[in-house]
């Protein structure tokens, strides 16, 4: 399996002089071959292949007027361009056919100035040393090896991000790392409130970086949006408005990861439930207290370390009415109000916590336990049944 390795580095002003140089080259034939391949597509022509593309807009180009200074710097980074776009546009057709899983993908877009850059070289256009990294035409970067590589890797990818910090970025291949076998399982439930309950009862805290400093994004908006856009107070208004998301979205990511490194660690199968969250942020209430969280992210790195460590990783459906059923009992007492946190089981008379009951069915719908009259597995319903006899998934799921 592959592996990405991400480290900090600390450039020369000449060094990020050759690297602006890079990524506006990469940028530059990106789009010239993406016009290219629209103005095909409007006429009726087929779109050109990758190799006549890297010939027309790398080969040639650097011998015209207007593109001769695309020979200033390394040809892999152009070449892995265009071998990206050309991924790109498989990826979208296979979309439009309904060959890849998932939601419908868009056309590639032209690249700008203004978003993050990115560069990424192959074998024999790097070199990696035991202080610093070689770089095609770009010379020897400072890195900071924060963790040891595990192994060769096979490309690198420099990125500039919009707070200007520069990165590399190694794609190595790793081999799965067994933990030892553990009988423990849990199921999860994600809240706003409290970001995670286990099924044994654990809570916690997410550490909502936004929601503690909302008050200095708002004055760091007001500033930026007083300057006039382009001048030299406007950057640097704007490069303070980049540097505090970069410092919230570290902050959330330092969380999610030791979060769902432990989880991994202790249980041998994890639980989740299939939250609607692209659906969920568009309710404009609770649109920023969800996007402050990063359940999305969460299941992406439990799933990707369940993989690597040998784990079982399920995701129940999103139509299980967990928070409706007594996890005792089964009975299904219907739906709650936002504001009910705990209730009565009318059937057994247990006590429930809402969202500790919810993370106890999630183990049980996902197969992994039994409740204490001896219901449990799988439980299936159809997304009709759901839709006329419980609550909307956008509802429903705002509740957990």
């Amino acid at each position: 399996m592959k592996a990405r390795f991400k480290y900090r580095i600390y450039p020369t002003p000449g060094q990020k002089h050759r690297l602006a140089k890079l990524f506006g080259c990469v940028r530059v034939v990106w789009n010239d071959s993406l016009a290219c391949s629209q103005e095909k597509y409007k006429s009726g022509k087929k779109k050109p292949t990758n190799s006549e593309l890297q010939k027309l807009f790398i080969t040639q180009a650097k011998k015209t007027k207007y593109r001769e200074w695309l020979s200033e710097v390394s040809a892999i980074p152009l070449q892995q361009s265009l071998n990206d776009l050309n991924q790109a546009y498989q990826n979208f057709f296979k979309s439009t056919k309904g060959q890849r899983k998932g939601k419908p993908i868009r056309p590639p877009k032209f690249k700008s100035r203004k978003s993050k850059q990115t560069a990424r070289f192959t074998k024999g256009g790097f070199k990696v040393g035991q202080h610093k990294v070689y770089l095609a035409k770009i010379g020897k970067l400072k890195i900071v090896w924060s963790r040891e590589l595990p192994a060769t890797p096979s490309s690198v990818t420099v990125i500039k991000d919009s707070a200007n910090r520069y990165f590399l970025s190694f794609v190595v291949e790793t081999c799965a790392q067994i933990l030892p076998q553990t009988d423990n399982s849990v199921g999860i439930d994600l809240g706003i409130k409290t970001f995670a309950t286990f099924s044994d009862g654990t809570k916690v805290d997410a550490p909502k970086p936004l929601k503690k400093r909302i008050k200095k994004l708002r004055k760091l908006s007001k500033s930026l949006s007083n300057k006039t856009r382009g001048s030299k107070r406007y950057e640097k208004a704007r490069l303070r408005v980049a540097k505090f998301h970069a410092e919230l979205k570290d902050t959330r990511m330092d969380f999610i990861h030791k979060l769902s490194t432990e989880i991994i660690r202790e249980n041998q199968t994890v639980v989740l439930e299939d939250l609607n969250v692209s659906g969920m942020v568009k309710n404009r209430k609770l649109s920023r207290a969800i996007s402050d969280l990063g359940w999305r992210q969460f299941r992406i790195l439990l799933e990707g370390k369940a993989e690597k460590y040998g784990r079982d990783f399920r995701v129940i459906s999103r139509w299980e009415p967990t928070s409706q059923i007594c996890s005792c009992c089964g009975f299904k007492g219907g739906k709650l109000d936002l504001s009910i946190r705990e209730w009565e089981c009318l059937n057994c008379g247990s006590k429930h916590d809402r969202d500790e009951n919810a993370a106890i069915n999630i183990l049980v719908a996902g197969g992994q336990s039994e409740t204490k009259n001896g219901r449990g597995g799988k439980h299936k319903t159809t997304a009709k049944v759901a839709a006329a006899k419980e609550t909307s998934t956008h509802r429903r799921a705002t509740a957990q």
